[in-house]
């Protein structure tokens, strides 16, 4: 029997793919990480992303079209957000349905250009074909200073993990397709506190820190009490649901004190410590009684 696409899954489909990449002299980081990063000049590099969204899989038309505009744009935002960038042009590629309303198309484009303009995100172009349903692909570039950029590599053992915000039942509300990418929130660290590593919670928590994990060739233990939740969220959600597109990053102990001092005068932005790196590799949930318990790193995969 031959390998079908589900049998290997997504991320060994990824794995497969990886040796098409032609490995070009200006490419500082390829597949693996949010985005790729390509050389620009001495300063700063260039970040490339793209994300696709497809009616049925991340959206329904129950949404509105605005709302699902605004998602196309912000998954790919996040993404540049996860490498300590600055997002800048956008491509944006569509396949519709050949009845579907020019006035949903219209709105689905208005939200796409509403948060681009929030984050100064002009778009350049694109391409559309006509489809059985809606698909949304979103190519973003960004920059980043050479020295603020951030990768899933870089976590330390003694290093804590924080998030920016609540996880949990993203998906099972509007909030996957309303949340606000945190681009200000990712340029204020690299600028003061400067993580070791960082990633966007897309496929949930213990998905996307177990990315961190494998690239840093660590392990960690996360802290069930400590994991803020949205509400009507339990513990399982936050751990597994994903499209929370809130940001997961490690910081030393030194740097996480002052972060804390400085959010305990401010309350600018509010950071979570949840848990900490350490040597064995894996990853733990260590409940509040004390009690460790291995986590299989599970999270939102599309085959």
């Amino acid at each position: 029997m031959p390998k079908t696409v589900k049998s290997i899954g997504e991320f060994g489909l990824i794995d497969l793919l990886k040796k098409y990449s032609f490995r070009h002299e200006n490419i500082i980081k390829g597949i693996g990480d949010d985005t790729a990063v390509l050389f620009y000049n001495g300063q700063r590099h260039l970040l490339y992303t793209t994300d696709m969204m497809a009616e049925g899989v991340h959206f329904t038309r129950k949404a509105r079209p605005y709302a699902i505009g605004h998602k196309a744009m912000g998954c790919n935002i996040s993404d540049i957000a996860a490498m300590g960038g600055v997002p800048t042009f956008a491509l944006v590629s569509l396949g519709l349905p050949k009845n579907l309303s020019v006035s949903f198309v219209e709105e689905l484009y208005k939200g796409m250009y509403d948060l681009g303009r929030t984050f100064n995100v002009s778009i350049v172009g694109g391409d559309t074909i006509a489809s059985p349903k809606i698909v949304i692909n979103v190519a973003l570039l960004g920059e980043v200073g050479c020295e603020d950029l951030l990768t899933r590599q870089g976590a330390q053992v003694g290093d804590w993990i924080l998030t920016t915000g609540a996880l949990g039942r993203a998906w099972k509300t509007d909030r996957h397709v309303s949340f606000t990418p945190r681009v200000r929130e990712a340029r204020f660290l690299v600028k003061h506190f400067k993580p070791s590593a960082m990633i966007d919670i897309s496929d949930g928590l213990a998905a996307d820190l177990g990315h961190i994990l494998e690239e840093s060739k660590v392990g960690a233990e996360l802290f069930a009490q400590d994991i803020p939740l949205n509400r009507g969220a339990d513990l399982k959600d936050a751990l597994g649901d994903g499209e929370d597109f809130e940001l997961l990053f490690t910081l030393s102990p030194e740097k996480t004190e002052r972060l804390i001092d400085w959010q305990s005068q401010n309350r600018r932005w509010f950071f979570y410590p949840i848990g900490k790196v350490i040597k064995p590799r894996g990853l733990w949930l260590v409940n509040p009684d004390g009690k460790r318990k291995n986590l299989k790193i599970k999270g939102f995969t599309h085959f």
